[in-house]
């Protein structure tokens, strides 16, 4: 377990196991690598990170990073994995589930819905581009890439 607080003040707790979990995970995040590079989403109002968003009704958790990530990025994903998942002390708390998952087909990105692109960054660039979405400066981030790199 993993515990820090992010930049809104609040207490987030990362576990890389299968739980139980404290909070169930009701959001994702996809840790998409291809050719050395990760893939980014560009928001609109947050910045640069990782593709991911709310599981919808009727969704699973894997289904909702599949949808999260060909919706953000119009990159279709494969050989999806659970990675981990943390735990964001807000005054409701949330949980998000951390998936990795490899590269099936990318589609060229046509028009936009809460992102105007994707990036394709190497882990270097991910520490110090300058439009990273807030959680992506957390310790959390920085310890999720160094596990992942190891697994």
């Amino acid at each position: 377990m993993f515990t820090f607080t992010d930049e809104n003040g609040f207490k987030v707790v990362l576990r890389f196991d299968h739980g139980p979990f404290e909070v169930e995970p009701r959001h994702v995040l996809a840790l998409v690598q291809h050719k050395g590079k990760w893939l980014c989403a560009v928001h609109k109002e947050r910045g640069v990170e990782f593709p991911g968003g709310k599981q919808e009704a009727g969704e699973t958790l894997l289904q909702a990073a599949i949808r999260e990530v060909y919706e953000e990025t119009q990159v279709q994903i494969k050989d999806i994995e659970w990675f981990a998942y943390y735990v964001v002390h807000t005054k409701t708390p949330f949980c998000k589930a951390v998936f990795t998952a490899n590269v099936a087909h990318i589609e060229e990105f046509v028009g936009e819905y809460e992102t105007t692109g994707r990036l394709w960054l190497t882990a270097d660039e991910l520490l110090t581009h300058p439009h990273l979405s807030f959680y992506m400066r957390d310790a959390g981030m920085k310890k999720m890439l160094q596990e992942v790199e190891c697994k």
